[in-house]
């Protein structure tokens, strides 16, 4: 004859075992949900991206860690002075970051360090004005843009292979915006590099 125990053991081991499939099937159904919210997130909103070289310098530095906007985009028009992740023309399966200096339909020249940007509002041309520029290069260049291509150049001028060197990047190529900085953490931001 059975025990008391016995009999109230042999009821709890099926209760425990609805427990663990209850549990795992809440892990797996927690998982899907976390799956199908940061995936398109990833894929379609923002990535990472780590800053590689010294192109950027003063602004980013090799290593830096940031988020990439690449919605804004998709809704809006980039601006002169965004700072950008972008395919390389020459090959797209490279990613560069650089700014933003001519939008499409403009004419940019540059003579020495002076950048001058000529468009409809600004038949004459006016100077473009660059503080944040520590590293000049002397350069004598003028292009005129497409109604989808944008000049950019890197901030470290001297160190910086951009537009100078291989021409214009089309819109298609652009991928988003630095949104945030999270390393180093003495520099976390949001939208770095962004002119005042």
């Amino acid at each position: 004859m059975e025990s008391e125990t016995e009999k109230t053991e042999r009821k709890t081991i099926p209760v425990k075992i609805e427990k663990e499939k209850s549990s795992f099937w809440e892990l797996v159904r927690f998982a899907l949900i976390a799956i199908a919210v940061v995936l398109p997130v990833r894929f379609f909103i923002a990535q990472p991206f780590v800053v590689s070289g010294s192109s950027m310098v003063p602004t980013f530095e090799n290593g830096d860690y940031l988020i990439v906007d690449e919605i804004s985009y998709t809704l809006g028009t980039p601006k002169r002075g965004d700072v950008v992740i972008f395919r390389y023309p020459k090959d797209p399966s490279k990613f560069f970051i650089k700014r933003i200096i001519g939008l499409p339909d403009e004419t940019v020249s540059i003579k020495g360090n002076i950048v001058t940007i000529v468009n409809k509002e600004n038949p004459d041309g006016f100077e473009l004005l660059e503080p944040f520029i520590k590293n000049t290069a002397n350069n004598n260049t003028s292009v005129k843009l497409d109604d989808d291509e944008y000049f950019v150049m890197g901030d470290n001028r001297s160190g910086s292979s951009d537009s100078r060197v291989w021409g214009p990047v089309k819109k298609n190529l652009l991928v988003g915006r630095a949104l945030l900085r999270l390393l180093p953490v003495n520099k976390i931001g949001v939208m770095p590099g962004q002119l005042e």
